[in-house]
Parts: structure tokens; C-alpha cells; sequence
């Protein structure tokens, strides 16, 4: 009896024991399981923070680049702005100085310069027709386009010097058309067309500043020039 009792006791034993040690390996291989687990998950938020850090990078050095690339193009814009008043007075002072020296006020000095170009040099000045239009009307620096269309005859090196102090001289004039009208008996015949500008007066300077009736007496003024150019 006391035999079996104990084999009894002993296989409850053994069988309680058995149990014990199989909880243990489930609650270890659990354990091992989220180990393992928790690794991987480390391992995924370890390569995902490089990814991220590699993009970081990446797009910070886009972004420097970009903003050096910005920067350079503003420093560039600004260089043509830097001293821009002083540029501004200066050009102002410029055109002011150009207005005075090289424009005239009134149509007879058009026509007594030209007149006096043309007697310079020996060629005889026929006739002069003027056309007249506003430039930058109602404006600080308003002026008066003076169209000239002129037929010149003369000798073929006097004509030359003729336009060559035309394009030198100090009042403006813009040679816009040279048409060669004929030649006889070594006489050649030009026709010329001219632009300049007329100003308004400036203090004392003279009273001609109606540029209507100069338009008006074109005609007169034609006469004028024929007369400053005189004869060979």
C-alpha cells in the first residue's frame, strides 16, 4: 500500500513538475518571442531614421543651394541699383547740358546754321521744307521734331564735307535720307532729309517759341535758308 502510495504521490509530482517546467518554456519562448520582436521593430526605426536622415541632408543641401543660387541672383539684380540717385542726377544733368549745348530753340537757327554750313563748304542750298511734331508732349523735357527735306547742288567733294559737317556739328542733326537727284557739267544734285529738335527757350534766349507759326511761315523760312545758302 505505502508502494503505491508513493509511486502515486510521485507521479503527481512528476506531473506537476512537468507542467511547471512547460508554463516556464512557454513564458521563455514568449519572452524570446518579443525579444526578437522588439528587435526587428528597432531594427525598422533604425533604417527609417537613416532614410530619413539621408533625406534630411539631401534636402538641406538642395535648399543651401537653392538659397545661394537666390542670393547671388539678388546680389546681381542689386548691383545695377547701387548709387541710383546719383546716376539719376547725373543723367539728368547730362540731358540737361545736351538740351542747351546741341538743341536749338527756334527754327532760324535751323536755318541759319544750315545756311551757314553750306556757304562754308561752297554748296548751294535750293530749298528747305519743314514739318513739325511734338515729342513727349506735357512733360518736363518736351520737344519739337523738326523735319527738314533740303536740295543741295554743288561739287561732289564740297557735298561730301558738306553732310560730313552736318554729322559733326554742334547743333544736332540726324541724317535720315540722301537721295542722289542728278548730275550735269560736274554739278551733282542731292536731296537730303534731316531731323533735330527744337527746345524752349531758355532764360534770355529768344522770343521764338511758337512752333505753329513757324509752321506756318514755312515758306519764309524756306526763303531764309535759300538765302543763308547763297551762290558758289
Amino acid at each position: 500500500m505505502t508502494t503505491v502510495a508513493e509511486k502515486k504521490r510521485t507521479a503527481v509530482a512528476a506531473k506537476q513538475w512537468a507542467e511547471k517546467a512547460s508554463r516556464l518554456g512557454t513564458l521563455k519562448n514568449f519572452h524570446i518571442a518579443g525579444v526578437v520582436a522588439l528587435g526587428l521593430v528597432n531594427l525598422y526605426l533604425l533604417a527609417h531614421m537613416a532614410f530619413a536622415w539621408r533625406a534630411a541632408n539631401s534636402q538641406n543641401a538642395a535648399a543651401l543651394a537653392d538659397q545661394m543660387v537666390q542670393m547671388r541672383t539678388a546680389e546681381i539684380a542689386r548691383q545695377p541699383l547701387e548709387g541710383l540717385d546719383e546716376k539719376l542726377a547725373q543723367a539728368t544733368k547730362d540731358a540737361d547740358k545736351f538740351y542747351k549745348q546741341r538743341l536749338p530753340f527756334a527754327n532760324s537757327e535751323v536755318a541759319g546754321e544750315l545756311g551757314a554750313l553750306a556757304k562754308k563748304q561752297g554748296v548751294k542750298l535750293t530749298r528747305v521744307q519743314y514739318a513739325y511734331s511734338p515729342v513727349m508732349d506735357g512733360t518736363v523735357g518736351a520737344l519739337t521734331e523738326a523735319r527738314m527735306d533740303a536740295s543741295l547742288s554743288g561739287d561732289y567733294r564740297p557735298l561730301v564735307l558738306f553732310i560730313n559737317l552736318l554729322e559733326r556739328d554742334k547743333m544736332y542733326f540726324l541724317i535720315t535720307g540722301l537721295t542722289l537727284t542728278g548730275q550735269q557739267s560736274g554739278t551733282v544734285g542731292l536731296r537730303l532729309r534731316l531731323t533735330t529738335y527744337l527746345r524752349s527757350p531758355v532764360g534770355t534766349e529768344g522770343s521764338e517759341k511758337s512752333v505753329a507759326g513757324a509752321g506756318e511761315k514755312a515758306a519764309d523760312s524756306t526763303s531764309e535758308a535759300t538765302a543763308a545758302g547763297g551762290q558758289r
